[in-house]
């Protein structure tokens, strides 16, 4: 199609048509088809008498006026749906005595919940692996043979809390605290679990579990002489008993164990679950896995209360 345009300026194309009229008027004689009514021509009456009633569909487009443009809508508000969303990721603190289970349950629990496992003694080395401020500081009295003082403890437990990876899938906190002031320090810090688990073993069991196991030098595979051999006689030759796997020390190491645990426990009675670990690991995470699974039904059902 051809545009017969006398007066029309290619100026005209770039910013609209100039108003030459002071009292412009609306131009509405095109196709219905080709302009929609929504969006009148602004033309002056010398300029519309001069156009032709066809239109090529760009030069349609220079004279529609850009104040035709349609604003867009107004986004819809969003509303916050109460219920919605996953429940309250888990915070578990776990306590056993030597040779009671709970490496071997907190790796079960780390599975199947998919938590954030906490163990005091790794974030240790890995923090004077690092070379960092709290690490440096423990390796000056690891060299010395002596204890790290709590303050430094606690701080790599709290910064391991607080990472965001803690924070949106949960915690297990393996074996600490293991004194009051280590608890009181992390619940001035505002960490306070769940659930405080609790691995009961009959001292017998403890003694015979210590004593028995073996480690082998190469592979750092933990066998057991009654309960987990190794599988060939080449290994067998090879395994050695740590020097602290002895009936004395482990009995010394238990009587340490009870003293400082019966301090912690104080602070958290109200949420002390027992777990009797005298019986197979697979049994022992039964009975655990009940309470953890009976505690998010509870927080499920408090949510869909509240969004009924």
């Amino acid at each position: 199609m051809v545009v017969n345009v006398n007066s029309v300026h290619a100026a005209a194309a770039v910013g609209g048509i100039p108003q030459t009229n002071p009292k412009p008027f609306i131009f509405q004689s095109l196709s219905v088809n080709s302009i929609p009514n929504s969006c009148p021509l602004l033309l002056s009456p010398s300029q519309s008498s001069s156009l032709s009633v066809g239109f090529s569909l760009r030069r349609r487009e220079t004279l529609i006026s850009r104040r035709c443009s349609r604003k867009p809508l107004p986004k819809a508000p969003k509303f916050l749906v109460m219920g919605s969303g996953k429940v309250e990721p888990l915070r578990i603190m776990i306590s056993g005595a030597p040779a009671s289970g709970k490496g071997t349950q907190c790796e079960l629990i780390t599975q199947k919940y998919d938590l954030v496992h906490v163990a005091a003694g790794d974030l240790l080395r890995a923090e004077v692996a690092a070379g960092s401020e709290n690490g440096r500081r423990a390796k000056e009295y690891m060299e010395k043979g002596q204890l790290v003082p709590d303050e430094i403890v606690v701080m790599m437990v709290k910064d391991r809390l607080s990472q965001p990876d803690s924070q949106e899938k949960g915690w297990l906190l393996d074996g600490y605290p293991r004194s009051s002031s280590q608890a009181i320090a992390l619940k001035k810090f505002g960490f306070e679990p769940d659930v405080f688990i609790l691995l009961e073993v009959q001292e017998e069991t403890l003694v015979e579990r210590v004593v028995g196991r073996r480690l082998d030098p190469v592979t750092g595979k933990i066998y057991h002489l009654n309960y987990f051999p190794p599988e060939t006689e080449e290994i067998a030759s090879r395994l050695t008993q740590r020097f602290d796997d002895t009936e004395e020390k482990v009995k010394l190491r238990l009587s340490t164990h009870h003293q400082n645990v019966e301090a912690v426990l104080s602070l958290y009675e109200d949420l002390i679950v027992k777990i009797n670990g005298n019986v197979p690991k697979e049994d022992v995470f039964v009975q655990i896995d009940g309470v953890l699974t009976k505690l998010l039904e509870q927080r499920q059902a408090a949510r869909e209360s509240l969004a009924a």
